[in-house]
């Protein structure tokens, strides 16, 4: 068992009991869980930063190879204490345990991911041009150039996936695979889980023998510490996953500095259904199934949770809204991750009800000040395009129904749609065919289309794009999951006239490494 101290890691060594202490809660009980946590004081957040900058010049230069068996090594740190870090989560968050369990085995599977895709090498994007010196009327130089790491990266937890996208999650995990070292900020509502997960990768870095400030760790109950990494010069981009309110902070803080930096956020995102005719020919009760099982997965705190369903009037759509209605009253009270989510979770879907009354809601009940009851929202066409906010995520167990007249409103409701993570589309290969209009709006409103496939979940893949534009997420080119992640936290750098000793390996003549280049605009073949 790994021993829980309450204190930040900066780099090797852990931080003071001198700030402000905070516990966790337990969001079935609400009782306080044990160690009280530290607050990283300003001169840790500084040390932290500093560390990693002096770990930059050595560890941005080491090889795929070595940054693979220090990603696999933290990776099966994650196995090893499979069962103690999903126990502990499930005292902060009260997600279940086959959750969690598997939210282990996904965070160890990232990392073995990027181990492979930094060992094999090729993501580095190497061109070469080489020089024409007969060339008229003036001779070409030899020109080079591949991707290297940006520099210090700071993490921010996200709260409803405390191990995937926490400490050792995937923007870490794309940001070390890089060559960058990370600062991590942990989320106030998981300290516990956090602790744990720091100690794997702290001791994956000295059994790796790389400078200790290759990662960090930082608890702080308020805004104070991380909104002193996004302002701190040493700190080259920033990665967030978590509310619109506060994304939006970070990415105004990185914007204002006198040196703007890239803060890639996962933010808001409605993953907009669009329900074609032959789904509801299908079955409307099963499709009212799985549909409810979706918004309510995870207690409906999933960034890719169905949140806005748009349905055609057809003759199986009052059997539809029936059952959904009925699943949704009868539904049992939901525990959310923290009394804030749920506290936010009333208000919103209170401001909601006061535009369009509920059309469902399940009954309250007494308890702690995490639970909640699903609702179902309805809506027409017209209105929902006259109230935009009606588009506004709100996390937790709810989600609204648009009706439309027929599925040709449905390309006008998706022009005016902002940006979301999916887009998804339910029905027969004919519907998907009558509807090409549609799925060329959606391809500029969402970072993934789905067809005959709820949203949530996510699969940890080389071609998985978890992104979307704004306010989905800040920079619409790049994605939070997959092998493609990578190259948030890295820029190109060109080499003119170098000499072959002094090139990288991946752009010598010889390829040592046996990587795919480019050479004068065409695929050369691996040694």
């Amino acid at each position: 068992m790994m021993e829980l101290t309450g204190q930040s890691f900066l780099g090797s060594r852990r931080g003071t009991r001198s700030g402000a202490g905070f516990q966790a809660q337990n969001p079935q009980t609400s009782e306080a869980l044990t160690p009280l946590y530290y607050s990283a004081t300003p001169a840790e957040v500084d040390e932290a930063i500093e560390l990693a900058s002096w770990a930059f010049a050595s560890y941005s230069q080491t090889s795929g190879k070595a940054r693979a068996a220090f990603l696999r090594r933290a990776a099966d740190g994650f196995d090893a204490h499979k069962q103690e870090l999903a126990e502990r989560a499930h005292l902060e968050t009260a997600l279940p345990m086959p959750r969690l369990l598997g939210e282990v085995g996904r965070t160890a599977g990232q990392l073995r991911m990027f181990a492979g895709v930094v060992e094999e090498g090729s993501w580095v994007q190497s061109r070469i041009d080489p020089a024409m010196p007969d060339r008229q009327p003036l001779p070409r130089p030899d020109i080079r150039s591949m991707l290297r790491p940006l520099g210090v990266v700071a993490v921010f937890g996200a709260s409803n996936f405390p191990l995937a996208f926490s400490v050792a999650g995937g923007d870490t995990a794309s940001a070390l695979a890089a060559g960058c070292p990370v600062v991590v900020k942990a989320h106030p509502a998981h300290p516990g889980t956090s602790e744990l997960a720091g100690h794997i990768l702290a001791e994956a870095v000295g059994a790796e023998g790389l400078h200790p400030g290759v990662f960090s760790l930082l608890f702080d109950a308020g805004v104070e510490a991380g909104s002193a990494l996004v302002r701190h010069p040493l700190v080259r981009a920033v990665a967030f996953t978590g509310s619109l309110r506060a994304g939006r902070a970070l990415m105004d803080l990185a914007a204002a500095r006198p040196d703007p930096i890239p803060c890639f956020t996962e933010m808001s995102s409605g993953n907009p259904v669009f329900v074609l005719p032959g789904a509801l020919r299908k079955g409307p009760a099963a499709l009212a199934a799985t549909l409810f099982g979706s918004f309510t997965l995870g207690a409906g705190q999933f960034c890719t949770k169905p949140g806005i369903v748009l349905v055609p009037e057809a003759p199986e759509g009052q059997a539809f809204f029936d059952e959904l209605k009925a699943l949704v009253e009868k539904s049992a009270p939901f525990t959310l991750l923290t009394s804030g989510i749920a506290r936010e979770y009333g208000r919103a879907t209170k401001e909601r009800a006061a535009e369009i009354p509920a059309a469902a809601q399940a009954a309250a009940e007494a308890g702690p000040a995490c639970m909640a009851g699903a609702k179902l929202f309805t809506v027409c066409l017209e209105e929902f395009l006259a109230k935009p906010a009606l588009a506004d995520e709100i996390f937790g167990p709810n989600t609204l129904l648009v009706h439309c007249d027929s599925t040709q409103d449905f390309a006008r409701a998706a022009a005016a749609l902002d940006g979301h993570l999916t887009a998804t589309l339910l029905g027969d290969d004919d519907d998907l065919a009558a509807n090409r209009e549609l799925i060329q709006v959606l391809e500029q409103k969402a970072g993934r289309l789905i067809f005959n496939g709820m949203p949530t979940g996510v699969e940890v893949t080389h071609a998985m794009v978890h992104g979307g534009p704004y306010p989905a997420t800040s920079d619409p080119r790049f994605t939070s999951v997959g092998s493609l992640a990578i190259y948030r936290f890295a820029r190109p750098v060109c080499y003119q006239g170098f000499p072959q000793a002094m090139l990288p390996p991946e752009l010598q003549d010889g390829n040592p490494l046996g990587i795919i280049r480019l050479r004068d605009g065409k695929l050369e073949q691996q040694a």
